[in-house]
């Protein structure tokens, strides 16, 4: 089965009951990421791929809830950032330079 934003709402609604206080779910992912870091520091590949799904699932059920799509809302990110000017910090990262 593909999942979608919608069947992946459905399934923890129907799993865990409604969310009333969506910022239960940005708490949840907050633990989510710091096993996602544990992961990481451990080079465990397998445990990345699951920390970052469940984040991802986290994410999905946060937007359906809110009546957002997340892949829309990337998209319009991604061309924002892709307009701005960009400073690397010469580790991977970087910020953007304000105008």
């Amino acid at each position: 089965m593909t999942e979608s934003q919608k069947t992946i709402t459905v399934w923890a609604e129907d799993t865990f009951g409604p969310a009333h206080d969506h910022s239960v779910l940005v708490r949840r992912a907050m633990l989510e990421l710091e096993e996602l870091l544990e992961a990481t520091e451990a080079g465990d590949r397998a445990e990345i791929g699951k920390e970052t799904a469940d984040i991802a699932i986290l994410l999905y059920r946060l937007m359906e809830l809110n009546g957002l799509s997340l892949t829309e809302e990337v998209n319009k990110k991604m061309a924002e950032n892709r307009a701005r000017r960009w400073m690397p910090k010469g580790d991977g990262t970087g910020k953007h330079v304000k105008a």
